[in-house]
């Protein structure tokens, strides 16, 4: 029992960096999300509708239809108990469930009866939140209906990862200001100093300080000047383009 304890500690303190890295909470409502709840709500034909992150202490709707506030006690959440499942949480009468009989959202405003709460699941297995749909009387959802909530709720999470690189890229950004925006650059071999002064690769260098990750090809001068025998060929063939085309994507 102990482990466990220790384990849920663990796990709940990566899920807390890992909601932490994405920047979101207390943001500005967006459209993107905004979309995505309202889909929800109109396919469930229910009257609200939430995109939820769990915070250490309180659920936070990035986006909401139906509701005006803009969080809870987590204490009171139902995302607290979805995020803990494998699959979508569904509660058809929350008055028939023991968790939730006496929960201030279920005996108070907003009066929650139907609860279907479908996790948004990190790459890395991280559960940050949820979308979730909800009645003020029993219900329950048709296959459908939980097929497209289930494909909602991964578009979210593909905006979230979206929303990260952003991020990333950005501080890399402001990496290359806090050096009065200047790179150092070998004249020579064209690597580049670190802020350590170590000479790199401007590739190494770039993949350091940011999340950036390169394909390689050759670029019309080198395959001219490197290559001139293959560029002979195809220029007789008069298949130049097709056949650098070929060569870059190989």
């Amino acid at each position: 029992m102990m482990k466990q304890i220790i384990s849920d500690k663990d796990n709940e303190e990566q899920r807390l960096k890992a909601l932490a890295e994405y920047r979101i909470l207390g943001t500005e409502p967006e459209s993107c999300y905004d979309d995505v709840t309202q889909i929800a709500a109109v396919t469930c034909n229910v009257p609200i509708s939430l995109m939820t992150l769990v915070d250490k202490d309180r659920q936070w709707f990035k986006s909401k239809i139906g509701l005006e506030i803009n969080e809870t006690k987590r204490d009171w959440s139902f995302c607290t108990h979805a995020i803990k499942e494998d699959n979508p949480l569904i509660i058809n009468d929350a008055l028939q469930d023991k968790r939730f009989i006496n929960n201030p959202l279920v005996t108070g405003d907003p009066m929650i009866r139907f609860y279907a709460g479908f996790p948004l699941k990190t790459s890395g297995g991280n559960k940050l939140g949820t979308l979730c749909v909800i009645d003020r009387k029993p219900g329950r959802l048709n296959s459908n209906q939980f097929s497209v909530m289930e494909l909602l709720s991964k578009q979210i999470v593909s905006f979230l990862e979206l929303r990260k690189r952003s991020l990333n890229l950005l501080d890399a950004l402001s990496n290359f200001h806090k050096q009065e925006g200047i790179l150092s650059v070998c004249s020579y071999c064209r690597e580049v100093k670190n802020k350590d002064g170590d000479w790199q690769h401007l590739e190494k260098y770039l993949s350091s300080v940011s999340d950036m990750r390169f394909s390689h090809g050759v670029c019309d001068k080198c395959m001219e000047k490197h290559f001139p025998d293959v560029v002979e060929v195809w220029n007789k063939k008069d298949v130049f383009k097709e056949g650098q085309k070929r060569f870059l994507n190989s």
